[in-house]
């Protein structure tokens, strides 16, 4: 039976979560998560000072139009007061979660005091959250690592804080800051988490699989589970999830024709919402993704990849995928 997720005063529509990543959860992709399933997405981080959001990129990370409630939006800071600025403003345009990012391990997060860092200073910590939860109305959540590194796993403490400051709910990813994405992730910490706390807990860290999902659920005891990484490609993750979740059995692999259509109508998508310059750039990394398990020689993602035209790239993915049906083996 599948765990009831709530944050706030929003029940969600299943304890899936499409995990905020940089560069990865745009609109057209938590869009096209949450119609494979997923019960949220979260948006990419949006830095914390204001005075950066006249960028193209924070443009687009601001846009959240046509998305399905609730909308969470994620922030990322070293500041209380500019985090509590920038989470006023984004409930101002229309963000009905705040999340903050506590969990980025990227060197460039760190090295300015904000993502994990912050678990370093848990008096810093205790500002941020106090301020971001006075300055809104809408429910914040927190983002973290299980601890700064293997020594100090102090993400119970942090989360006890963040309870007694607010916070709605928690999402814990299992590795801690030293860790980065290396190892495997480990779950005990956030089942200790789990057993300290009121609030709900969403577990994070090496979700791609339904039995991986059952077996994080069960250990941790969360209410819910992020998902990240494992739903780079393959979106359909969260149906398949859902579907073990629910009834024990495995849901069969999309086949090779709803792959392709997913594929294109994901590249329609990036090509309309980045302009097709940086559209096609975009979408790059994703068909990377997507054709991981077919194209293992990587030949047509390097010819792919030099492609500079929207209707090119459509066309290229639509002859590939007719070679597949036919047995080819694609040759540079």
């Amino acid at each position: 039976m599948l765990p009831t997720a709530k944050i706030g005063p929003y029940t969600l529509p299943n304890p899936l979560i499409v995990a905020p990543m940089a560069g990865v959860t745009d609109r057209p992709f938590r869009q096209l998560c949450r119609r494979m399933g997923a019960g949220l997405a979260v948006s990419e981080m949006v830095i914390a000072d204001s005075k950066l959001w006249h960028t193209r990129k924070s443009r687009t990370r601001l846009n959240h139009e046509g998305e399905p409630e609730p909308r969470s939006v994620q922030i990322a800071g070293g500041d209380p007061q500019m985090l509590a600025d920038a989470a006023r403003q984004n409930a101002g345009f229309g963000a009905q979660i705040i999340d903050i990012n506590m969990g980025c391990p990227a060197k460039k997060v760190c090295n300015k005091a904000a993502g994990s860092a912050l678990m370093k200073d848990e008096a810093l910590v205790r500002e941020i959250l106090e301020a971001v939860v006075k300055a809104v109305e809408v429910p914040v959540t927190l983002k973290m690592r299980t601890g700064w590194d293997s020594d100090n796993r102090n993400a119970p403490v942090i989360a006890r804080m963040a309870q007694d400051a607010g916070i709605q709910a928690l999402a814990i990813h299992g590795r801690t800051r030293a860790d980065k994405y290396n190892g495997d992730a480990e779950y005990d910490t956030i089942a200790e988490v789990k057993s300290r706390v009121q609030i709900p807990v969403f577990a994070n860290g090496d979700i791609t699989s339904p039995e991986k999902a059952l077996k994080v659920l069960s250990h941790t005891g969360a209410d819910g589970l992020l998902i990240g990484r494992g739903a780079q490609g393959r979106p359909w993750i969260f149906r398949e999830i859902l579907h073990y979740l629910e009834t024990g059995k495995h849901l069969q692999e999309p086949p090779l024709d709803e792959v392709e259509q997913i594929l294109t109508d994901h590249l329609a998508e990036l090509h309309s919402f980045y302009g097709e310059k940086m559209g096609v750039r975009i979408a790059r990394k994703h068909v990377g993704w997507y054709l991981q398990s077919h194209d293992q020689s990587r030949q047509f993602r390097k010819r792919f990849n030099a492609i500079e035209d929207a209707l090119e790239q459509k066309d290229s993915i639509e002859q590939y995928f007719a070679g597949l049906r036919n047995g080819e083996v694609f040759a540079a």
